[in-house]
C-alpha cells in the first residue's frame, strides 16, 4: 500500500516544501491550497497522513480537525502554524479528546529533519 500524504496550506511554497520532503521518503502527495477543496481531496485521495495549516482564509485548522473527527479519520495528522504555537497545541488537545489520537504539532518554519522524522 502506497504512503499517501495530503497537504492543506494556503501557502503554495510551503506545500511544495512538504511535498518534496515527503516524496523523498516514499510518499505519494497531493497539495491543496484552497481550503474549500480539502474535503473533496480527502475523500478522493484517502491519505494516511495529513499536514494541516492552522490559519487559512475561509476555513481554519480547527474546522478541518472537527470535520476529520466526524469522518472518523484514522490518518496521522501534523498540524503546523506560523502563529502562536498554543493555537496548534489547542487543536491537538481538542482532536485527541474527540477521537483523533495521532496528532503532532509544529511551528513554521519546520526543519527538513523534523518533518522527515514526523513522516517516518
Amino acid at each position: 500500500m502506497a504512503k499517501r500524504l495530503l497537504i492543506i496550506d494556503d501557502e503554495p511554497d510551503f506545500c511544495d516544501f512538504v511535498a518534496e520532503v515527503a516524496e523523498g521518503v516514499g510518499y505519494e502527495t497531493r497539495k491543496v491550497t484552497d481550503p474549500l477543496q480539502f474535503e473533496q481531496a480527502y475523500l478522493s485521495f484517502d491519505p494516511g497522513t495529513i499536514v494541516i495549516d492552522m490559519v487559512m482564509p475561509e476555513i481554519d485548522g480547527f474546522e478541518i480537525v472537527n470535520w476529520l473527527i466526524e469522518q472518523k479519520c484514522t490518518a496521522k495528522v501534523l498540524i503546523v502554524t506560523g502563529y502562536n504555537p498554543v493555537y496548534a497545541r489547542s487543536a491537538q488537545l481538542q482532536s485527541s479528546a474527540k477521537g483523533l489520537p495521532r496528532v503532532k504539532t509544529f511551528t513554521k518554519p519546520v526543519s527538513v529533519s523534523k518533518l522527515r522524522a514526523a513522516l517516518s
